[in-house]
């Protein structure tokens, strides 16, 4: 099977230039390609990893990659699939994005290989010295005004409310200059990319044939979407971040495991770099056995492995038992914590724990998970209460300091899933 043909089956092609050159030039030999990523910020998100990953898969067959991380073109702001002009940023947050953006590519790609190590590059290092007049010159006159405004990116915005700036209506030809550039420096190809890209792609392919009548291909892979067609990567708390400072590897865990059934399967395709063979035996599974959930298990496990590493989904792997009453013994304040955002919380006077303590019926009350102590006893009697995840056999149990985690949460469960955190203040 090829490269191609691969991407075809895990859904990862929307379009291409021309499919029969571009595959008989993968199946002549290795190739040079590259996609962008935009540092307008200081991670990347869950939805940019179609495009590391798609590197990744290309650099497996062994091609080679090349990660341009934006650094002069996010000083402009692409209009594909923004509804508003972007606010410009200053050089120095844009270096420290960039700084940022490169370390989490680093976990996808492989850049120490022998063979075909993968290859960063900041546009910023052969835009910079470019004159206006030179890029007017060089670049502009290939370019009708005609053509650009028929660009998907830029009609939209231009039928929009707010319009398009000059700025951004320049974007796509500051990317098909990049696409030159690299195209003479590394004998780069082909470059990938969102459908939303496709404008820009095809500006490059478009210059590079005027400039240098050289071959080159564009390959855009569809934006993903949730089941109703809802932008991807989007929680209640914001987007899904590649930065574990800013999304935790529990929570990155979290929104892979919570995945609509009607998407699993196509988002381990997508999503992980599980053979063919794998991935049809747990859509097999998931189909015969939706409950089981195990398609959901290996999609969040792979994908925050690949984001991540192992050492941290293991322990996403075990905050994320915790709330199916796995054992509190070991787990780091800062897993716990992770645990604790998912979980309603309730304060608690510090000085009830002291001595002989609060007693545990009374806490139920005070928790909401037992609308009064005779019930409460009642639901320990029958062995549906845990204390930190522990079933309490006695009904007189008392709640102290003692059972504090860290020092200041107590952990009630009623049943299987019914949980409150207590805070003592």
């Amino acid at each position: 099977m090829t490269i191609i043909d691969d991407l075809k089956w895990r859904g990862l092609v929307a379009d291409c230039t021309d499919f029969d050159a571009l595959g008989k030039r993968l199946a002549s030999g290795p190739i040079t390609l590259y996609c962008g990523f935009d540092p307008t910020g200081d991670s990347l998100h869950v939805g940019s990893l179609i495009g590391q990953l798609t590197l990744r898969r290309f650099q497996l067959a062994g091609h080679s990659p090349i990660t341009l991380a934006g650094g002069a073109t996010g000083m402009i702001g692409d209009p594909s699939g923004k509804s508003a002009e972007r606010n410009l940023l200053s050089r120095e947050r844009l270096d420290a994005n960039v700084a940022s953006i490169k370390a989490q590519l680093s976990r996808i790609l492989d850049f120490d290989s022998k063979v075909n190590p993968a290859r960063m590059v900041d546009n910023a290092s052969w835009t910079q010295g470019v004159g206006y007049l030179d890029f007017l010159r060089d670049v502009g006159k290939h370019f009708s005004v005609n053509a650009m405004v028929a660009k998907e990116s830029v009609r939209a915005r231009m039928e929009g409310e707010g319009g398009i700036s000059y700025t951004e209506f320049s974007y796509m030809l500051l990317q098909a200059h990049d696409f030159l550039h690299l195209r003479k420096a590394y004998n780069c190809e082909l470059q990938i990319g969102g459908s939303d890209q496709w404008g820009n792609i095809t500006a490059g392919t478009d210059l590079i044939r005027r400039k240098l009548g050289a071959a080159c291909w564009g390959l855009t892979f569809p934006l993903i979407t949730k089941a109703d067609g809802s932008k991807f990567g989007k929680t209640e708390d914001g987007a899904v971040w590649l930065d574990p400072r800013r999304t935790s590897p529990y929570r990155f865990y979290q929104f892979f495991i919570n995945t609509e059934d009607g998407m699993v399967g196509s988002y381990l395709r997508k999503f992980t770099m599980l053979g063919h063979g794998e991935i049809k035996e747990l859509e097999s599974r998931h189909a015969a056995n939706p409950a089981a959930r195990e398609a959901h298990r290996a999609l969040a496990r792979e994908a925050t492995t690949l984001v991540h590493g192992r050492g941290a989904c293991d322990e996403a792997v075990r905050a994320s038992e915790i709330m199916f009453g796995g054992g509190l013994d070991g787990i780091t304040e800062a897993l716990f914590n992770d645990v604790a955002g998912e979980i309603p919380t309730k304060e608690l006077p510090r000085q009830s724990l002291e001595g002989a303590g609060i007693a545990l019926a009374e806490a139920l009350v005070l928790s909401g998970l037992c609308p009064s102590k005779g019930q409460a006893r009642k639901d320990v009697e029958g062995g549906g209460i845990y204390l930190n995840n522990v079933r309490v056999a006695e009904a007189g149990r008392t709640v102290s300091s003692g059972d504090l985690l860290f020092g200041k949460f107590v952990l009630l469960r009623k049943g299987k899933r019914s949980y409150v955190l207590l805070r003592a203040q």
